[in-house]
């Protein structure tokens, strides 16, 4: 990155001194030369750095393009780091982000995907964070965000309401979900899984029961919006719950 700052700020220098010769453009990554791009620097207005969005496997429904599998990272969209915590008192006491396996059983990771905290799901990594929200970090990667309370409420809508929606959310079959799994048809493709999810008092509850999804809308500084899929039933819930929970998180895409 400090051959790739360092150019730039020569190329921008050049604009700035109205030079009119053509010159050329190096992008460095890991010391090797990946782009090499000849230009008039007096063409150019800015610079602009976009990553690719990552690719997700997804389905369309209604307006809307959702994963089909519940988030499963380990760090914010930047890289920073987001904290694996199994001690149930030190999870119970977070105001920061972080993520567990169910039952800290990595082997429930390939179905379910990993449980976080509202902390991490909101990008909160650090104290001055938790007080500034203009400082935090994006869980999703990039191209994708977690799904506001009002974007689980246009999808429950489009599939026909809440008292509906949730057999056309789930999986079918008992592979995954205890039996009866009532209602369960997947029409929609989402293939909501119930990977349960951690009280705020650090314990762990009824994974193959209950499938648990936060949104990025909170009520207030303890409390935030979530949806919620049971077994025994084609209900979808919305649930006001602790930010100390443990839920999994499903990407929609910007």
């Amino acid at each position: 990155m400090k051959h790739l700052y360092l150019l730039l700020s020569l190329f921008l220098v050049a604009i700035t001194q109205g030079q009119t010769t053509q010159d050329t453009l190096y992008v460095w990554k890991a010391g090797n030369l990946v782009i090499k791009q000849s230009i008039k620097p007096v063409d150019i207005d800015s610079i602009t750095f976009k990553r690719p969005v990552v690719n997700l496997p997804n389905v369309t429904i209604c307006t809307q393009v959702w994963a089909t599998k519940n988030l499963d990272v380990t760090t914010y969209s930047d890289g920073t780091i987001i904290p694996q915590v199994t001690d149930p008192t030190a999870w119970a006491n977070l105001t920061t982000g972080a993520w567990c396996y169910y039952n800290n059983d990595a082997g429930n990771n390939a179905t379910y995907g990993k449980l976080y905290n509202r902390y991490a799901a909101a990008g909160i990594y650090d104290a001055a964070s938790l007080a500034n929200p203009t400082l935090r970090k994006k869980l999703a990667p990039t191209g994708w965000h977690v799904s506001t309370d009002a974007e689980w409420t246009t999808l429950t809508t489009c599939l026909g309401g809440e008292s509906v929606a949730g057999g056309k959310m789930k999986e079918t079959g008992t592979a995954h979900w205890i039996s009866p799994n009532t209602d369960a048809t997947n029409s929609s493709g989402f293939t909501g899984l119930p990977g349960g999810y951690r009280n705020y008092d650090g314990t762990f509850a009824n994974i193959r029961y209950d499938g648990f999804w936060w949104s990025s809308s909170e009520l207030d500084t303890a409390n935030a919006w979530s949806r919620n899929l049971y077994y025994y039933g084609g209900t979808v819930y919305r649930y006001l719950k602790a930010k100390t929970a443990g839920f999994s998180v499903r990407c929609l895409r910007d």
